[in-house]
């Protein structure tokens, strides 16, 4: 644990002048307050500050959603942010300023039920409370796009070293920028779209995966603008180029080892156990996933986003996708979540799919092989729109496990989004994708 003197130590030696308070909101937007170093250091690093709860159910616009939980009758209460110390990152493209994540707390001096953070502790908890500690790392896909939004290239050049030099430029900035900020960058490259990339974050506990992907997400935004660019996570920003995901690999720890290491040919007992959790639960996961309507159109044949419910080795066509024979890095592969995904929200669902899968002795069933996508079998059908996610999520043993306020709150927002959708017009099952949906998502996620 970080003491209050060594925090101000690193303040010091940094010489930040400023302290942003962090918490990110349903839709996984960094929101909080900037404190002078000194004041944050007097008073708000042990007492806290305050936030509207308000943010947990703004739309991606900071319209509100009716919510049954945090409305005018009940007076938009304060939540009390309290920083989490060890959490404190120093930023090398904003000389002088720090950020420290914080928990939210409700009237009662709670956890707040339908903060991210408080979901995903819980489902930790849940996981260690089994003897494990789980160990995440998020792959994020975006676009980089022209200060219109227009494609900042007119081509796909998957992987290249060679092609558009001034995007590396761009890329260069993001990479040293995050790692600045304390996030363990391996690797970038252009992926299968024009002007889409991907860059990849080693593995770390799950809280810091999610603090470091909500992290990522809003460098990479800053470092696009200050370059005279856009980025954007949208799933699906147009009908032909491909979608963005996030997808999730997990793992499991005890006593510091992986305990699916022992995975050689296919999944030992635990990995087995976690991966039938997280495929009985695959439905459900889908609203996660993919939180607005646009996210379902990438769930198509030949997208590299899976489509129906299966789990296999080195292959790109199924759902989960599991690395086995390679010791400690053996680990399961989530494949289908939109790159506007709430990490926090995506992750804590899959602790709380694999942690029921332990529970209940998951058996993930036989593996696929060949194109899952050509000749999926008697595989589930994942859920193609919006309404479907909904329908899947809503009662689920899933919602009942990441706590009724939070999935009462989630499920009503997915509706209010999906009545917005329906109402410009939008085809939830359609392959297109409108002008209003762009004009919506593409800046805000």
């Amino acid at each position: 644990m970080t003491t209050l003197a060594e925090f101000e130590s690193t303040l010091r030696l940094a010489d930040a002048h400023t302290v942003e308070v962090a918490i990110v909101d349903t839709y996984g937007h960094l929101r909080g307050k900037r404190f002078p170093a000194d004041h944050f250091l007097r008073s708000a690093a042990e007492n806290g500050c305050h936030l509207a709860d308000a943010i947990y159910i703004f739309d991606l616009h900071n319209d509100l959603v009716d919510s049954p939980y945090i409305n005018m009758a009940k007076g938009f209460l304060d939540t009390h942010l309290v920083p989490d110390l060890g959490t404190l990152r120093i930023f090398g493209h904003r000389p002088g300023y720090a950020l420290v994540f914080s928990d939210s707390l409700d009237p009662s001096h709670q956890l707040h039920p339908i903060a991210p953070r408080t979901v995903l502790a819980r489902q930790i908890e849940r996981c260690e409370a089994l003897g494990y500690s789980p160990e995440v790392a998020t792959e994020m896909e975006f676009y980089l796009c022209e200060a219109d939004w227009s494609h900042v290239q007119s081509h796909i050049q998957y992987s290249s070293l060679t092609d558009r030099g001034d995007i590396e430029a761009v890329l260069l900035a993001m990479r040293l920028a995050m790692i600045d900020a304390g996030i363990p960058v391996e690797s970038s490259n252009p992926e299968y779209g024009p002007g889409q990339i991907e860059i990849n974050v080693a593995h770390a506990d799950a809280m810091t995966t999610a603090d470091n992907t909500a992290l990522y997400k809003s460098i990479v935004k800053e470092i696009a603008e200050e370059t005279g660019l856009k980025a954007t996570f949208m799933p699906k920003p147009w009908t032909e180029p491909s979608g963005s995901g996030m997808h999730v690999h997990t793992s499991l720890s005890s006593g510091g080892e992986n305990v699916f290491a022992s995975s050689h040919d296919t999944p030992n007992e635990i990995m087995a156990q976690w991966l039938g959790g997280q495929l009985d639960n695959a439905g459900a996961l889908s609203l996660l996933g993919s939180p607005v309507p646009n996210g379902y159109k990438r769930v198509r044949p030949y997208t590299f986003a899976p489509t129906h419910v299966h789990w296999g080795l080195d292959n790109r066509s199924v759902m989960c996708r599991c690395t086995v024979g390679a010791g400690n890095a053996n680990r399961v592969e989530f494949r289908a979540p939109g790159a506007d995904a709430n990490p926090y929200l995506m992750i804590a669902g899959l602790l709380a799919a694999g942690a029921d899968g332990l529970e209940r002795g998951a058996d993930p069933g036989p593996m696929s092989e060949g194109d899952m996508y050509d000749d999926p079998g008697d595989a589930v059908l994942l859920p193609a729109t919006a309404a479907d996610g909904i329908a899947a999520y809503e009662g689920s043993a899933l919602a009942a496990a990441l706590g009724e306020e939070f999935s009462t709150n989630f499920v009503l927002m997915a509706k209010a989004e999906l009545e917005k959708f329906l109402e410009a017009g939008c085809d939830p099952a359609g392959d297109d994708v409108s002008d209003w949906e762009r004009d919506r998502y593409i800046e805000f996620t």
